[in-house]
């Protein structure tokens, strides 16, 4: 079974993340100069929470709210759901769509390694497949 340690040894760059008492508009400026849709909640070391474009949407946009006059950690999702590097591609796929998330940061004995997208398992899985079937079509035509 393919494994997380697997995706990540294809990705690069650093995970974003912000100190939680950063604004929603600090927090939004960073994930556009990073080009991604989430970023982690830190306090120091510890992960304390995630905000995604949902959030900002849902607990900013819609609610009225004011992304300069608002700390990132009373709109971030928390707690976060963590997987390991040997947590299956699948059963990280399963716990993120039974979830409805499309992030996830990857811990090892309590550090962060990195952050997995939903868009990372469902590319791994797709190319899997491509490779098998070429081989198989490979496989059955010199037969």
């Amino acid at each position: 079974m393919s494994t997380i340690a697997e995706i990540l040894e294809e990705k690069t760059g650093e995970v974003i993340r912000i100190d939680g008492g950063a604004t929603v508009f600090d927090a939004v400026k960073a994930m556009v100069e990073a080009n991604v849709g989430a970023l982690l909640i830190t306090d120091g070391d510890r992960i304390t929470g995630i905000f995604t474009e949902r959030d900002y949407l849902r607990r900013i946009a819609v609610e009225g709210r004011r992304s300069r006059d608002t700390s990132v950690s009373e709109v971030m999702s928390s707690p976060v759901l963590v997987v390991t590097q040997e947590t299956t591609v699948e059963e990280a796929m399963a716990l993120m769509t039974d979830r409805r998330i499309r992030h996830a940061p990857v811990v090892e004995e309590g550090a962060l390694v990195g952050m997995i997208s939903i868009g990372d398992l469902v590319k791994f899985t797709s190319q899997k497949q491509s490779y098998q079937i070429q081989y198989l079509t490979e496989y059955i035509s010199a037969r």
